[in-house]
């Protein structure tokens, strides 16, 4: 089974950071692509640690959209 998450990367000074949106797991990296991979790897343990989350997950891609807010 395929399950998509939203991933959210932010660059704090030389780290990547990176956040599944849907569980809360957190995870960074040196390169955007070692953050991801760090995140991939976090996240199934997780779900490996956690069985019953898999009943909430959905296999399709979330809807991503921004805020834009004037002040």
């Amino acid at each position: 089974m395929i399950y998509r998450f939203t991933t959210i990367i932010i660059q704090e000074d030389k780290w990547y950071v990176a956040r599944c949106v849907e569980l809360g797991v957190v995870s960074q990296g040196r390169t955007i692509e070692e953050a991801q991979q760090n995140l991939k790897e976090a996240v199934e343990l997780y779900l490996e640690n956690q069985p019953k989350a898999k009943q909430y997950l959905s296999q399709k891609a979330p809807l991503v959209t921004t805020l834009e807010l004037k002040r």
